[in-house]
């Protein structure tokens, strides 16, 4: 089972949440992918870019901050962040 968890935060509160559940054999990467798209979607929001900086921090803590700099359409909220809950 793979979850991912996506927060939309202002002014450090939690102001929507969902959590995606994959069960698929893809990729971890596609999996990633296809849970960010959903959460996109569930949240109606543009699909953010991926920068350096997002790629790193990803990498290190299997968690990623999606900010106005990622995004090309403007946002009414401080930071979009993903979190890897739980994988096989």
């Amino acid at each position: 089972m793979f979850r991912l968890w996506g927060k939309i935060i202002t002014d450090n509160r939690l102001i929507r949440d969902t959590v995606i559940c994959n069960d698929s054999d893809d990729t971890r990467t596609h999996k990633i992918f296809d849970a960010l798209d959903q959460i996109c979607y569930e949240f109606d929001l543009g699909k953010p870019i991926w920068l350096d900086a997002t790629i790193t921090e990803f990498k290190r803590h299997a968690k990623a901050r999606f900010t106005q700099d990622c995004f090309v359409e403007s946002i009414d909220f401080d930071y979009l962040e993903i979190h890897v809950i739980e994988e096989d």
